[in-house]
């Protein structure tokens, strides 16, 4: 006869036995999941309209991977919000692997290190696959501009405060960030003018609706290339290679001055290491290309690839640097 005692154990060992055989009869499903990946297409979504930096790397590693893996890749465009609403999609996606982002340093560095409330936790909600690019941020102004070097612009936004208008890709924007940093560091004033995204900015830039921008390089080659934007300076420290004729902020008298965007791919929390594994392989296949290397040069994206590792640790560094721009600065940031 049995005890109560004997009972309650006869119950754990029953419910630990239960568990065993439900993960083993899990198991299987789970291994051929990730073996059989991908077997439909994957969504990819990007936290900016088309036409910006965001949009055309996302492309140029869509088409390369949709061919790779016989399987579409398909760009789902959600801009809003600095790329949060993007990023708060794919935190609470599926952990299947068939809802990818590109990762991008407002929602997962910038917007952290603000102290801002977000849906999602930039930390914990994210499985960091692979970095696909480093791109300055470059300083544009319309043909008309009153000023078009980074010496008379200072002088003129003295002479005018608050009446020049900059645009950038919304609130808590690297681009939002950078005219934060230059007003800060020159002690001058000028009107911001947040969008939803870079291709937005450059139509009414080009449009002389806002006279400056910020921009990423992705977005704002074609538009130099072709004459309708001059270039001014860019905001890494050392020039990008696509740029070498255009000084760095910092060499125009803004030390240390680093704004720059970033680019990579993520999923959400718990991806199962396999699907990781398989995609952060293929993607250094790809940027290992002398093609995409010769597309990615022209926006200005460089030092992609690496292990999910070494992007996990590249955003903690980057959001810690933002965070300490933020503090040192004093910035105010309004993201509504």
């Amino acid at each position: 006869m049995l005890t109560l005692n004997g009972l309650k154990r006869f119950a754990k060992l029953f419910i630990a036995a239960t568990s065993l055989l439900s993960i083993l009869a899990l198991s299987p499903h789970v291994y051929a999941q990730a073996k059989n990946w991908p077997d439909k297409s994957i969504k990819l979504i990007v936290g900016f309209p088309p036409g910006g930096g965001s949009d055309a790397v996302a492309r140029i590693i869509a088409i390369n991977l949709s061919q790779m893996w016989g399987q579409q890749v398909i760009i789902d465009n959600r801009g809003g919000a600095a790329g949060t609403i993007a990023a708060d999609l794919v935190a609470k996606a599926p952990n299947d692997g068939y809802t990818l982002g590109l990762a991008h340093v407002n929602a997962m560095s910038i917007i952290p290190a603000l102290g801002q409330k977000m849906p999602y936790n930039a930390t914990t909600d994210f499985t960091p696959i692979v970095l696909l690019g480093i791109t300055p941020n470059i300083l544009i102004a319309n043909v008309d501009a009153p000023a078009k070097n980074v010496k008379d612009l200072v002088a003129y936004l003295k002479q005018n405060p608050g009446k020049v208008s900059f645009g950038s890709a919304g609130n808590g924007s690297t681009q939002h960030l950078a005219f934060e940093l230059m007003m800060h560091t020159a002690g001058t004033q000028a009107l911001h003018i947040p969008y939803k995204g870079s291709g937005p900015v450059l139509v009414d830039l080009m449009a002389g609706h806002i006279t400056y921008a910020f921009e990423t390089m992705g977005a704002a080659t074609p538009h130099i290339q072709s004459g309708k934007v001059i270039p001014m300076a860019q905001t890494r420290t050392k020039r990008s290679a696509a740029y070498p004729n255009v000084p760095t902020m910092d060499q125009l008298g803004f030390p240390g001055f680093e704004a720059t965007a970033w680019y990579g791919l993520m999923g959400p929390a718990k991806l199962d290491p396999k699907i990781v594994e398989k995609i952060n392989a293929d993607v250094n296949t790809v940027l290992r290309k002398p093609e995409i290397q010769a597309k990615m040069a022209e926006i200005g994206a460089e030092d992609g690839g690496g292990s999910p590792a070494a992007f996990s640790n590249f955003i903690n560094k980057d959001r810690n640097q933002w965070a300490k721009l933020v503090k040192d600065a004093r910035l105010q940031v309004d993201l509504n």
